[in-house]
């Protein structure tokens, strides 16, 4: 067995609820659903009262799980953008 199977065994809904698992995830992956592109800033107005800190985070995992695409564009002020994947 590989350590993907030794961890999730070969059930694919374990191994979908390992990465979306969390209070938030899924209701970012559906604001990002509805809204196609949204902004870092929109994304977390919608999500109140959501930290900072902790929105921050959620994107970070949903983008190296490859859920999510993050555009930055080298602006004054900063733009980041977000959406899903294909995947």
């Amino acid at each position: 067995m590989n350590s993907f199977e030794d961890k999730y065994g070969t059930c694919g809904m374990r191994y979908t609820m390992s990465v979306v698992e969390g209070k938030w995830k899924w209701i970012i992956l559906w604001k990002i659903y509805k809204a196609k592109v949204v902004r870092y800033n929109k994304l977390r107005e919608s999500l109140e009262p959501i930290a900072h800190k902790i929105l921050s985070a959620q994107l970070k995992e949903l983008e190296i799980s490859n859920l999510i695409h993050r555009e930055q564009y080298n602006e004054v002020p900063p733009k980041v953008e977000y959406s899903l994947t294909e995947e």
